[in-house]
């Protein structure tokens, strides 16, 4: 019997590659995790969803680090964390408004939820995967919008990151909810940037994106009183009864990591990005964001390529874009190489093909009912006028186009084609 995932996983560690992608442990054993810590849960070892012993312990020692007035765990990643979130705010019966540019999960948790999302386009600046939030836009959909709740991601897919400051001051001014997908932005939280030091009630955070933590480690950092105690029942409805302890245990080092060592790593890794940003900028048109996303405006596709060809692989690319993703773990020196890297590399004018104007897109059918009916899955090229099923969207980057329910136009088409989405998911 062959055993192709481990062989190529094999295969990657042996080729011992600059890891330009998540997760932030970048390869790195921070400790001895092994299968023999693999267990359920035994007496002792506490309970995730009705937390009362060890891991409420750890939980407690996360949320001092976080300054989160609770932190939950989730061994499901951002998306048991979002699907809690929005459980909570169906329970409100709050009317959801959310920035265009969320992540697949978002929908599927609505898909699930029955909610009916109103959206807020973003201003793009780099394709349907980044812009700005328009503050008079919301605020307009605010003043109209009973019992609200508003749902941003920030930072985005390249980086960008919304001022959420701003955005929390203009929901507590007309009552709303805030809640941030900031599952790229874990360690925001020690450089002063992180959602609940800026107001938002509730946030995700992947650790394992920019943390030394397993992939599926994620936070529920919560701000608001009001739902510390409804977040593990909302939790329970989604998560699975076997959570990894693999994955919980390396939530627990990653406080340790924390609180010993974190600080020192982001001043030594955020200096020598800072210090790569203004080397290539002679040759790169290099995307504003936080400064653990590297993002290139250029043919991606054949960046990617040339920096393969240097054993160096990247987070995402396309045409018109490169995410090179950093995180604390990465020393000064595999930065400065990357640097040298690049500018050994010849990089090509991005294909300019993107929408930036993405079109209003009409509705036939909810969210839910459009997901759960019988589809086929067609040619991109035959889907104009067709509703949109199951969203097929890749992750990476995992930004629907066209949304469940929706009306596929001509403007979609070609984003799909410019995304490398050839084929859809249409109602029968």
């Amino acid at each position: 019997m062959t055993t192709p995932i481990y062989d190529f996983l094999q295969k990657y560690i042996n080729s011992d590659p600059i890891r330009l992608h998540m997760p932030g442990h970048k390869g790195k054993n921070i400790t001895d995790l092994s299968y023999a810590m693999d267990i359920t849960e035994i007496s002792g070892a506490d309970s995730l969803f009705e937390s009362s012993g060890i891991i409420e312990e750890s939980e407690k020692n996360a949320a001092k680090l976080f300054k989160s007035v609770r932190t939950c765990y989730s061994a499901g990643g951002s998306t048991l964390c979002i699907q809690a979130m929005l459980t909570m705010m169906k329970r409100e019966n709050r009317n959801v408004i959310a920035v265009r540019n969320v992540h697949r999960s978002f929908i599927a948790a609505c898909v699930l939820l029955g909610i009916e999302p109103e959206w807020i386009y973003p201003k793009y600046t780099a394709g349907i995967l980044s812009g700005q939030i328009p503050m008079d836009i919301l605020e307009d959909k605010l003043k109209r919008t009973e019992n609200a709740c508003v749902y941003l991601t920030s930072p985005d897919y390249l980086g960008k990151t919304a001022d959420i400051k701003e955005v929390s001051e203009l929901c507590r001014k007309y009552k709303a909810v805030l809640l941030v997908d900031n599952a790229h932005g874990a360690h925001t939280a020690f450089t002063g940037t992180h959602p609940i030091a800026q107001g938002a009630d509730m946030c995700c955070d992947s650790a394992h994106k920019m943390l030394p933590a397993l992939t599926g480690a994620a936070y529920l950092h919560i701000g608001n009183e009001r739902y510390t105690d409804k977040a593990k029942t909302a939790m329970s409805l989604f998560g699975s009864t076997s959570p990894s302890y693999l994955i919980m245990a390396s939530l627990d080092l990653c406080n340790k990591y924390i609180s010993e060592q974190i600080a020192e790593d982001i001043n030594r890794s955020v200096s020598a990005i800072e210090d790569l940003r203004k080397t290539i900028k002679q040759k790169y048109t290099v995307y504003d964001g936080e400064p653990y996303h590297l993002t290139l405006l250029c043919d991606g596709n054949d960046l990617a390529r040339q920096l393969r060809e240097k054993n160096i692989e990247c987070e995402y690319c396309d045409g018109n874009v490169i995410v090179l993703l950093y995180s604390p773990a990465d020393s000064p020196e595999k930065i400065k190489y990357t640097a040298d890297v690049l500018m050994e590399c010849l990089p090509q004018k991005p294909e300019n093909n993107y929408i930036t104007d993405f079109p209003v897109m009409e509705r036939a059918m909810s969210v839910r009912e459009a997901a759960l009916s019988d589809y086929q899955n067609i040619d991109v090229d035959k889907s104009l006028g067709r509703i949109c099923a199951a969203v097929n969207v890749p992750c990476p980057p995992a930004v629907p186009i066209a949304v469940s329910g929706e009306v596929i136009n001509e403007k979609c088409i070609k984003i799909f084609k410019n995304y490398g989405i050839l084929n859809v998911n249409v109602i029968k």
